[in-house]
């Protein structure tokens, strides 16, 4: 369209009146010809394999959210939907890729609250989480779990604030600015209960040290605490979900509980680059949608305690922003660990 006022500029400078106007007609008809091809385009999208970057290891929730949606995607679109696992920097790596690809659908990202509310948080000149990317859909995540050694004489949330207050209590995460570690201290800060923070390596050490007695509690996800917790070994006290999760019907939400600010998952969702065309956007988050109500998700949801939510693509994007909102003033105010 650029090249075409150009070209209209200099037939208004050098050519008689009948001349130009013809000539203007053409080239709107061309400009109108090559409108209609690009819709055709998006219209009939995918025509060629696409590109699903899996910002993490392999193995992990976010791979396997990925490799679902890939499977579903390539038998409804009739085109392979391909995983590249692309780790580093919490997700931001492949997250940035993705975020200077074309904005034409053939590159696509696993996003999530790391890459995209704690990580950009933590360094905001990486990328833009709203203005980098395109937000097509929510795919799911599990809540955080508070949960104590099954030994300790805690058996709800009232009698672990209690103890708290007659005992010195720590409390372990899977590290300082991961998502366990920003809902701990915010409970810490809103139930006026003082505790000492542990950070570790990840969730499963903090699950090991809790239940061997070193530290009596821990905030981590569902997933890697449930088999624990089924086993008896840990005792879940409350959830960060929005309802009570079907495999864990006895343990209450911390809205329920008196904390309505506590609804919160370690969510994964699929992004695109910025600019994507709507009806392209709209026609992935359907697919997804559908994709992520199938039974074989379902089972996959409650196997890995992950709850999702049926969003089109302007509710999930405006989750993202509540999300930035919400987390990134106590994101900004941890000091690393030296």
């Amino acid at each position: 369209m650029k090249s075409c006022s150009l070209v209209l500029e200099n037939i208004r400078r050098h050519a008689d009146g009948t001349v130009a106007a013809a000539l203007r007609k053409g080239l709107w008809v061309l400009a109108g010809l090559s409108a209609t091809v690009v819709m055709a385009q998006e219209t009939n999208w995918p025509q060629r394999p696409v590109k699903i970057i899996v910002p993490y290891a392999a193995g992990g929730s976010s791979d396997s959210l990925g490799r679902l949606i890939s499977v579903g995607l390539t038998e409804s679109l009739k085109q392979p939907f391909v995983i590249e696992n692309k780790g580093g920097a919490g997700g931001m790596i492949g997250s940035q890729q993705v975020s200077k690809s074309a904005p034409d659908g053939y590159n696509l990202v696993i996003s999530g609250v790391a890459s995209h509310v704690i990580g950009p948080s933590e360094n905001p000149k990486t990328y833009d989480p709203i203005k980098d990317f395109t937000h097509i859909a929510m795919l799911g995540g599990p809540p955080i779990v508070l949960a104590v050694n099954a030994q300790l004489p805690i058996t709800d949330l009232k009698s672990f604030m209690a103890y708290a207050k007659a005992n010195p209590v720590s409390w372990g995460s899977p590290g300082k600015g991961t998502h366990g570690y920003l809902i701990g201290e915010a409970f810490e800060v809103m139930s006026h209960t003082p505790m000492q923070h542990v950070a570790y390596k990840g969730g499963s050490p903090a699950v090991a040290d809790t239940i061997a007695g070193h530290i009596p509690a821990l905030f981590t996800t569902l997933s890697t605490a449930s088999a624990q917790i089924q086993a008896g070994k840990l005792r879940a006290l409350a959830i960060t979900s929005s309802k009570r999760m079907p495999e864990f019907p006895n343990v209450p939400t911390f809205a329920e509980l008196g904390y309505p600010k506590l609804v919160a998952l370690t969510w994964f969702s699929l992004s695109g680059p910025p600019g994507m065309p709507a009806p392209l956007v709209d026609k992935l988050n359907k697919e997804v949608r559908k994709i992520m109500q199938s039974q074989a998700a379902k089972d996959m949801l409650a196997k890995s305690s992950m709850e999702t939510f049926d969003w089109d693509s302007a509710r999930f994007t405006q989750y993202v922003g509540e999300e930035l909102k919400q987390w990134a003033p106590m994101i900004k105010s941890v000091k690393p660990d030296n």
